[in-house]
This record gives C-alpha cells, sequence and structure tokens, in this order.
C-alpha cells in the first residue's frame, strides 16, 4: 500500500475528480458519509457533539458530517472559524447546506471566540485542519487545541489531528497539536502516522475508503509504501521437493564474545529455523559447552581468542554471512570487523556491536560493499549518524545512508522501516510490543541471514526476514499474551509464521 505525501494526496484528489469524474463537493459529501458512519458506529444519539471547523476543505468535511449527524437526530453545536473571512468553496457550500438545515446549530466565529463548555459525556470533532498543514499552529487555534486537549471530551479528528502534519514534525510545536482518542484518515495512512512520539496525538486510528481512482493511485509513485502479505507472497521461495541440505544454502554467523553466547544462540538458531540447509557460527572458545548444547545442529568453528572475535576468517564456501550480535566493541575486535566486512564475498548482515564499531569509526563506512544490509535500532542508528531529533530525520538518515552506500538499511522499531539503496522506503505492519525484549534484533539478523543463504536476494530476503519476524512475533503474543514474549519465543513460532504464508 502506497503512502503520499500531502502534495499528492491533493493531486490525487484532483485527478479523482476530474476522471471519475465526480464534483469536488460530491467527493466531500463521499467522505463525509464514510466519516459519519465511522462516528456513529461507535457513539449513539445521547452523546452531545460539539463540531470545530476550519476555513478549509477539512473544515467542509466537518461541516459535512455535522449536517448528517443533526439528520440522524443527534444533538449537534458547529463552530466555523472564519477569521480571514475565506472560506474554501466546498466549505462555503456546507455552511450553506448546514444552516439550511439547522441555522441555529451553526457559530461562525469572525473576530471574538467564546468557547463552550466541554464535558465528559460530550465528543469533539475536529475538522480545524487536514493535510495540507505546512506549519505549526499559532495564535487563536494553539489557544484552541489546547483548551481541547485540556477537556475531559472525547476527540475524533478528520482525517488527521490539527496541527499534525503530514510528514515531518521535526520543528512543530507538540503543545498545539490535537491529541485525538480516534482518528478517521481517508484512503491512506500518513507517514506521520508510523512515528512512535506522534501515537500520543493518533490515538485509535481507522482508514476510511472513500473510492479515489484507482488509476490515479497505480500512476503516482510512492516514496512510501506499507507492507501487505500481498506484496510477501510471491517473494516466497518454494522449497525443492528433491532439495538436500547442499541446495539449501550455507550460513556463517560471527557472533558471541564470552559472556555474550546468548546473541550468538538466539541468531544461530534463528538462521537455521529460516531455512538455511548448514549454519557455522564463528564464536570464542569459551562459547563451545553452552552452543554444542544449545544449538546441536549448527557447526562451531571456533576463533583462536578465548573470549572474544579476532580475526576475519574466509566466507569462500558460505552463501550468507551474518555478524555482529554480542561481539563487543574492543579495539581488537573492531579490526576483525571491518577486515571481515571487507573481505567478505557473500551478502552480508551487519547487526548490533558490528554497527557501534563502524560508529567509533565512521571512516570504514566508506569501505563497506555494496549490496551490505544494516539492521540498527534508533539508538545504534543515532551513534552511527548523530543524534536525531525525531523518527522523521532518523528516517531521513537513514534512506540518505542506504542511498550513500548502496545498502540497505532496516531502522527496527514498531513500524520498521527498509530503506533501499534507490531511495525509497518500505514499513513493515507485523509485530507487537510483547517483542520489546533483549534478543530480538539478534532473532532478525538470523532469519535475514538464513533467507540470503537460502537464495533470497537482499530485497527480498529484508522485506520477507521483516515481515516474518513481526508475524512470529504477532501469532506468539496470540497464544503467550505481549508481556510475557522474550526472543526465543519468536524462533519458536517462525515455523508457524511460515506456515501462515504458505497456506
Amino acid at each position: 500500500m502506497k503512502i503520499f505525501t500531502s502534495a499528492q494526496i491533493h493531486e490525487l484528489d484532483k485527478y479523482t475528480i476530474e476522471h471519475e469524474p465526480i464534483k469536488s463537493i460530491d467527493l466531500m459529501e463521499r467522505a463525509a458519509k464514510a466519516i459519519t458512519q465511522a462516528i456513529t458506529d461507535v457513539w449513539n444519539t445521547a452523546t452531545p457533539i460539539i463540531v470545530f471547523a476550519g476555513p478549509g476543505n477539512n473544515g467542509g468535511d466537518a461541516l459535512a458530517v455535522a449536517r448528517m449527524l443533526i439528520e440522524r437526530n443527534y444533538d449537534v453545536k458547529v463552530w466555523l472559524f472564519n477569521i480571514s473571512g475565506h472560506l474554501s468553496e466546498d466549505c462555503a457550500t456546507n455552511k450553506q447546506r448546514l444552516a439550511d438545515k439547522r441555522s441555529k446549530a451553526l457559530f461562525e466565529v469572525t473576530q471574538e471566540f467564546e468557547p463552550p463548555q466541554l464535558e465528559a459525556n460530550m465528543l469533539v470533532i475536529d475538522g480545524l485542519f487536514g493535510s495540507g498543514l505546512n506549519k505549526p499552529l499559532a495564535g487563536g487555534f494553539a489557544s484552541l487545541v489546547k483548551y481541547i486537549n485540556a477537556s475531559p471530551s472525547k476527540v475524533v479528528s478528520i482525517d488527521i489531528p490539527s496541527g499534525l502534519m503530514t510528514e515531518d514534525n521535526t520543528y512543530n510545536v507538540r503543545a498545539n497539536i490535537i491529541r485525538a482518542d480516534m482518528t478517521l484518515t481517508l484512503q491512506h495512512q500518513k507517514l506521520s502516522f508510523l512515528f512512535a512520539e506522534n501515537q500520543v496525538y493518533i490515538g485509535q486510528l481507522r482508514v476510511l475508503v472513500i473510492r479515489l481512482s484507482k488509476e490515479g493511485i497505480e500512476k503516482t509513485d510512492a516514496n512510501y509504501t506499507l507492507l501487505e502479505e500481498s506484496d510477501i507472497l510471491p517473494r516466497v521461495l518454494k522449497r525443492d521437493p528433491f532439495a538436500h541440505k547442499g541446495k539449501m544454502g550455507n550460513a556463517l554467523i560471527i557472533a558471541g564474545s564470552y559472556g555474550m553466547g546468548g546473541a550468538a544462540i538466539l541468531a544461530t538458531k534463528a538462521c537455521l529455523r529460516a531455512g538455511a540447509g548448514k549454519v557455522t557460527v564463528h564464536t570464542p572458545k569459551r562459547n563451545n559447552v553452552i552452543m554444542q548444547i544449545s544449538v546441536p545442529e549448527a557447526i562451531i568453528q571456533f576463533d583462536k581468542e578465548e573470549t572474544t572475535f579476532s580475526e576475519a576468517v574466509d566466507t569462500e564456501d558460505f552463501n550468507a554471512l551474518g555478524i555482529g550480535p554480542g561481539l563487543g566493541t574492543s579495539e581488537q575486535t573492531a579490526i576483525a570487523i571491518i577486515a571481515q566486512l571487507r573481505r567478505a564475498q557473500c551478502p552480508l548482515v551487519a547487526d548490533a556491536d558490528a554497527i557501534n564499531i563502524l560508529a567509533n569509526h565512521r571512516a570504514w563506512l566508506q569501505q563497506l560493499p555494496k549490496g551490505i544490509i544494516l539492521t540498527p535500532h534508533p539508538k545504534e542508528f543515532d551513534r552511527l549518524e548523530g543524534n536525531c531529533t525525531d523518527s522523521y530525520e532518523r528516517l531521513m538518515k537513514a534512506r540518505d545512508l542506504a542511498e550513500r552506500i548502496q545498502g540497505y538499511v532496516l531502522l527496527k522499531g514498531h513500524n520498521t522501516s527498509l530503506c533501499l539503496p534507490d531511495g525509497h522506503i518500505i514499513f513493515n505492519t507485523t509485530g507487537n510490543a510483547g517483542m520489546a525484549t533483549a534478543g530480538s534484533g539478534d532473532v532478525l539478523t538470523g532469519i535475514i541471514t538464513g533467507l540470503l543463504a537460502r537464495g533470497y536476494k537482499q530485497e527480498d530476503a529484508c522485506i520477507v526476514g521483516m515481515y516474518l519476524h513481526g508475524l512470529a512475533g504477532d501469532i506468539a503474543a496470540r497464544d503467550l499474551g505481549e508481556e510475557s514474549i522474550i526472543a526465543s519465543d519468536l524462533i519458536q513460532y517462525l515455523p508457524y509464521a511460515f506456515k501462515r504464508l504458505n497456506e
């Protein structure tokens, strides 16, 4: 599913109006019907409703919704803010339609504004500003937003909470953004909805289909995409019925300094569960017993040192390499890691301490092989590219890094984002808060390495890997609940994730 910018949303509306064809006022009516239905699904006629409408098309939506609610016998009062003396054409039309329906319900604000009392039993419909907003709210509108946020009323925002911008909120004034209990967005999610710091403004999100032009959607190129299951299925490789382990890929995992052997175990097990025919784990000698007992299916290759990774190894016989989990950041290990990255002869995934070491030696970024996959969590990424103000800035830096190194940057989070070398960004849609537990990233490294060994191209390994990782977490949460999930549960439930896709 494509995610469009505010400018693209505006153009898509125009395309629909021109090619359906449909009048803009009738497209607004269509949207208002969907919004009204969503509201009446939750709140009944016993709920008094206060509508705040702005002077643009978001306000026009709100006025149309108010009229439809009145037609369904809801108690509705509307404040239309026309400070500049100019309403959009469709907003003006819906103002007149509402006045014709029930003029006493409409209060037009041109100068002074005496806010209504907002009570706990009331519903506020926020239709002040929509997806076209490009600067922080200030003055009277900022005061109104703060007044609404301080009230005990429930709040529903139309399309986007007023004050929140569609993409970049890095320099927004966050006190001047509506904190909605529910956001009813039209046709597509907005980019800013995917960022953790914005969730407090969105509340429960519902995406309402208003039948914008399918042709227009298909023709419009989007830099951002939300993964759907239909995107995954064609990418999943089928297992040859006559396959043997030699045909299913040979993976190498370099992980686990002494005392962090668990990271090596998790990555290795996940790699095996992802379908790799053989997995070799290179680890310090003192991890021998724990590895042999925990992962008897793996081949153990010992480093010459007792407790650390100290020297790059040959990768000629391997189809994929995963490196970094639990390795530590000593200078000896750092030199071994960059040597390993430089001499790798197979697709590779760099995670955890491999990324931390690159952050400590940023000049080494120029030596990374093309097609490398980096899988940082936000703190690891900030160490690598500098502290970021918010998720949008971090995402833009991750996109730039992927383009600069011609590799793949998989930025882990609730909506894990994959930045491709061509600048496109793909957001994952599986996973849950129960996966916020130590070792989850090691499991993801193992899964992607296993898929690479199986023969997946880097892009497909990342896309299928992050989707399966989240799906295993979702299935685990269904059975275990989110609170008690641990990283090894993700490995245990990975077969069920594969089974779900295969079915």
